[in-house]
């Protein structure tokens, strides 16, 4: 019978459980990628290099370089949140990778990522243009 209990238990709460990690993960993946964006924007302007921004959905990763040979940066989304869509869109080939360009004291170029979890839960984090400060977005389904 305590078995039972104890099974019975683990049943129910463990829809609940996964459902916070992958909200949790999401929530990483989306805070890793602002502050990526942010360290690219703040590298452009006060080390005056040229950032070069690289988003891959077959990799689902993101990569940055300057033009400090020594400087290079790489993000891999974690387990469970891939990268649906790089913005703005472009027609021709959807799998290839987007490279942005951040030059110092340049305009910022509008861009950003689409994530999306196991259950299907979005973000999307833009760079805004105006202000150069990435935000964070629900994306309505």
């Amino acid at each position: 019978m305590v078995v039972a209990i104890i099974s019975l238990m683990v049943g129910i709460s463990f829809p609940a459980l996964t459902s916070g990690i992958d909200s949790l993960r999401l929530n990483a993946a989306t805070n890793g990628v602002v502050g990526f964006f942010n360290l690219g924007l703040s590298r452009a302007e006060r080390r005056e290099q040229a950032v070069e921004i690289t988003i891959s959905k077959a990799e689902n990763a993101l990569s940055m370089r300057s033009t400090d040979p020594n400087f290079s940066r790489k993000l891999q989304m974690p387990d469970g949140v891939t990268i649906v869509r790089i913005l703005p869109e472009v027609t021709g080939d959807e799998g290839a990778p987007r490279v942005f360009l951040l030059y110092p004291g340049g305009a910022v170029p509008s861009f950003g990522v689409q994530l999306m979890n196991r259950r299907n839960v979005q973000r999307v984090v833009r760079v805004d243009p105006i202000t150069g400060v990435p935000q964070v977005n629900g994306v309505e389904q």
